[in-house]
């Protein structure tokens, strides 16, 4: 056993204890929802109950009387438990800004509390949850309350979607130290190559490897339309229950 393996094994140790899995991502449209999709259908195949959640959308457009986001709208499809949709999505925005402008312009609050009372209803109908947060790890959400505090709050494993590009060492580096230092367990990642032209690609994912302390869940290759069916397909869950 290599001193990487032994050093992240009692880490490992407490991810097994939770009811679901909160995605987050080293920056926006790095594929969180298309990751968040994947785990769903995935855990759906091992026979499990499955549903998603997205605590806070921007840039949803009007359906009739609602705000219809497409993030929300794929992860329905990908769970197998129906659920309301002001649970699977208790705040979602219309202009595609930061979430914390967003609700302000709306005049509105971003209540962790309703939130988790919301993730607590979703709990109970399914044996996992799947929680996708917005933009990367520390974006604002409100006075004194960030994707980080509500990670902390669901008190959720994380999934770390890394977007191989240019500059994903220090941005993957930086929000594991972050994960970590917020006292929350790093349940796994996943190395989603956004930009089919980076060069070293391979040799950049081999060093985060060695250098975040959790399982690489997936390598998943450059695809314009990427599809959660075969995301599912390359996820190893083994290392997650």
């Amino acid at each position: 056993m290599s001193n990487h393996e032994s050093r992240a094994r009692p880490e490992h140790s407490r991810r097994v204890a939770s009811h679901g899995f909160f995605v987050t991502g080293t920056d926006t449209g790095v594929g969180k929802t298309f990751v968040a999709c994947s785990l769903l259908r995935a855990f759906a195949a091992r026979g499990l109950r499955v549903v998603g959640m997205k605590p806070v959308a921007s840039g949803a457009a009007p359906r009739g009387n609602d705000l219809v986001h497409d993030d929300v709208e794929r992860l329905i499809a990908a769970g197998n438990v129906a659920a309301p949709r002001e649970h699977v999505n208790p705040y979602g925005f219309a202009p595609a800004i930061a979430p914390h402008v967003a609700a302000a312009e709306a005049g509105m609050r971003i209540d962790l509390e309703h939130i988790g009372r919301c993730f607590d209803a979703l709990a109970g109908r399914a044996d996992l949850v799947i929680v996708e947060g917005v933009g990367g790890f520390r974006v604002p959400l409100g006075a004194g309350a960030d994707t980080a505090h509500l990670a902390a709050r669901l008190a959720l494993p994380l999934v770390l979607v890394v977007g191989v590009r240019l500059g994903c060492l220090n941005h993957a580096l930086l929000t594991a130290e972050a994960i970590a230092g917020r006292g929350l367990a790093l349940a796994g990642w996943v190395a989603n190559h956004v930009d089919p032209q980076m060069a070293a690609a391979e040799q950049n994912v081999r060093a985060l490897e060695t250098l975040i302390a959790a399982p690489l869940l997936a390598r998943v290759a450059f695809a314009a339309a990427p599809d959660p069916a075969s995301g599912a397909a390359l996820l190893d869950t083994r290392k997650l229950l």
